[in-house]
């Protein structure tokens, strides 16, 4: 008689390969298609993240999916005021600043997209001028913009990071390329009067996605992952 736990064992290699395998996969996309993801599977991608175990099951995101004229009336909305050099207006505190080791990560993924571009080191025009493409989604046909409730503070910004991951992972699984983006997270004032937003939602951040083109150089570098022994600590046996 099989029971439930070795059922369990017995799926285990076969489900976290298929895991491994999405995680390897997964980048974040900087060029894509102008074809649209079809409601179908973006109700698909949206029904699998809604799996995203919250603290007290409190389930805090709240989506907002652009298609169409609507993307394209969001960048309309961002990109001018992004340009426009104005003052980041941010619903939760972005880092202090970056030192050590993240310093060293931040830099060798700058460098890598700069690198692929074709962007000399040091041009500060250029790399003004690619920040920018986060404000035209980076041609994506769909953007998700991701809030939580105010009530619920940095626990309620941290259930929807699982919820990110998780969007990110299923659009994977169905051939949907994304990436997130804390830069539109930037100006969460326009963000939430274009969308008629409540004053108690927070805008943790938003999410580009639609079909890769795998054809464009931006989308032919992979960043690096640290290895375990420098973010893992190993106590008792």
């Amino acid at each position: 008689m099989t029971t439930d736990a070795s059922a369990a064992s017995a799926a285990a290699p076969f489900s976290i390969e298929v895991l491994e395998e999405l995680l390897a996969q997964r980048f974040s996309c900087r060029a894509y298609k102008p074809e649209p993801v079809p409601r179908a599977i973006i109700e698909r991608i949206l029904r699998a993240a809604q799996r995203t175990p919250s603290w007290c099951n409190s389930q805090p995101w709240q989506v907002v999916i652009t298609s169409g004229e609507a993307t394209q009336r969001l960048r309309d909305a961002l990109y001018p005021v992004a340009a426009s050099g104005a003052p980041a207006s941010g619903d939760f505190a972005f880092p202090r600043e970056y030192r050590g080791v993240y310093l060293e990560r931040r830099r060798e993924s700058g460098f890598q997209l700069y690198n692929t571009l074709g962007i000399a080191r040091g041009d500060k025009i250029a790399y003004a001028q690619q920040a920018l493409e986060n404000f035209k989604f980076f041609g994506a046909p769909h953007v998700a913009i991701i809030t939580t409730d105010e009530a619920l503070g940095v626990y309620g910004a941290v259930d929807c990071g699982g919820y990110v991951n998780n969007f990110l992972l299923a659009a994977q699984a169905l051939g949907i390329a994304t990436v997130p983006q804390a830069a539109l997270a930037f100006h969460s004032a326009v963000i939430r009067e274009h969308f008629s937003l409540g004053e108690h939602r927070r805008v943790v951040c938003g999410i580009s996605f639609g079909y890769a083109d795998h054809d464009h150089k931006i989308n032919s570098y992979r960043t690096s992952r640290a290895a375990i022994d420098e973010v893992a600590t190993f106590v008792g046996d």
